[in-house]
């Protein structure tokens, strides 16, 4: 399997009917132009469906991706099965935003902070339960380029007690070129947090970090892939991260 165009547009057309059924029905996934009035009716405020739709919010204070992809997953396991239906029905939408949660727990209560308090999660909760945090941190900018890294693995901590399935090692793979620091988490989050919802994330479960200046000669098979607009190509589409099968 390579990440041809016509791969690219049948995954994020996927990923689409999973969550909103309803567009699927109205529109033509099968052409970009189907999938691009998709994507704008899920981003349009005003749509059916979006109002007071749920929402995550993060608060990041110092980023370590190795250490930031383990606190996601803690973070998305942790969510309860009636809080992941109407997430899922809105894309995982999460906001980042810069500040210290060690000044902010007095104010809010968040849903997981990291050991070292380098990041915290509120939600996922309906929208306008998060407007005075997002209204008093303003949204996290990392304008820089991540770069390469030698490949790093993560071990996400196993659970509290017997239950689940044997955990398992997967390579996760992110594309690096031209891709902000900023515009990573928001993909990146999209694939683990997801991935963790259909069970291909788990306590106990090993993931090898592994940077590529782009993902289009990478071969498969993939467990996931998260794919979206290319920043720089509106028209076009593009791989920011995969989640190989078990190795």
């Amino acid at each position: 399997m390579t990440l041809s165009p016509e791969l690219l547009l049948t995954e994020a057309a996927r990923r689409v009917r999973a969550a909103r059924p309803e567009l699927a029905a109205r529109l033509d996934l099968t052409t970009p132009e189907g999938l691009r009035a998709a994507k704008a009716e899920i981003a349009d405020p005003g749509a059916p469906g979006r109002t007071d739709a749920a929402l995550a919010v993060s608060v990041v204070s110092r980023f370590d991706l190795p250490h930031w992809v383990r606190e996601t997953c803690r973070f998305a396991l942790s969510v309860p099965p009636e809080r992941r239906a109407p997430w899922q029905h809105a894309f995982t939408r999460t906001v980042f935003l810069s500040g210290r949660p060690d000044n902010l727990r007095e104010r809010f209560t968040f849903d997981h902070i990291a050991p070292d308090g380098s990041a915290a999660w509120l939600g996922p909760a309906p929208e306008g339960s998060t407007t005075a945090l997002r209204r008093l941190l303003k949204v996290f900018d990392g304008p820089r380029a991540l770069g390469s890294w030698q490949p790093t693995t993560v071990e996400i901590p196993p659970a509290d007690g017997p239950g689940g399935r044997p955990p398992v090692h997967r390579e996760l793979y992110v594309a690096t070129a031209s891709v902000t620091v900023a515009r990573l988490l928001v993909q990146l989050n999209h694939l683990l947090v997801e991935a963790v919802m259909d069970g291909l994330i788990a306590p106990g479960d090993r993931l090898t970090l592994r940077s590529v200046p782009r993902l289009a000669g990478l071969a498969g098979p993939f467990a996931a892939l998260r794919i979206d607009t290319d920043s720089h190509r509106p028209d076009e589409l593009q791989a920011y991260a995969a989640l190989t099968g078990e190795r």
